[in-house]
């Protein structure tokens, strides 16, 4: 059962999605605590660069890191954009949430859309560009 966040599942997540070169972000409460605001979180809330080459890396990489999608979509349905649009329109999903066997207490949502320009927001955020 999700509740909270531990350092094992967060460590297990960016290790996997780093090692596959996924780009990625992390939103949301943790990243409101590293910039030092006090804010529960119950979860990882990701953004991942949803170019479709990028969407495969990251699902395989969620993967090994034990992580698989709460409802049935496959990489493949989430790398194709129009498949995306749908899930906002005819579901309005924001998030598809993630589980895991091996980090239960931890769950992790990845948005649906980009809610920001990726490109320009992670060149601000890479330490290597």
């Amino acid at each position: 059962m999700a509740g909270y966040v531990t350092v094992s599942a967060f460590e297990a997540i960016a290790k996997a999605l780093t090692d596959a070169g996924a780009r990625f972000m992390v939103v949301g409460g943790l990243a409101m605590q590293a910039h030092g605001l006090d804010r529960s979180t119950y979860d990882i809330d990701l953004v991942i660069q949803l170019e479709a080459d990028n969407v495969l890396r990251a699902f395989s990489a969620l993967q090994v890191a034990g992580y698989k999608p709460a409802v049935p979509i496959l990489a493949d349905e989430f790398a194709d954009r129009e498949s995306r649009e749908r899930l906002l329109r005819e579901r309005s999903m924001v998030v598809l949430n993630f589980w895991s066997d091996k980090h239960r207490e931890t769950s992790l949502d990845v948005f649906v859309a980009e809610p920001f320009d990726f490109d320009t927001e992670y060149r601000l955020v890479d330490c290597n560009a």
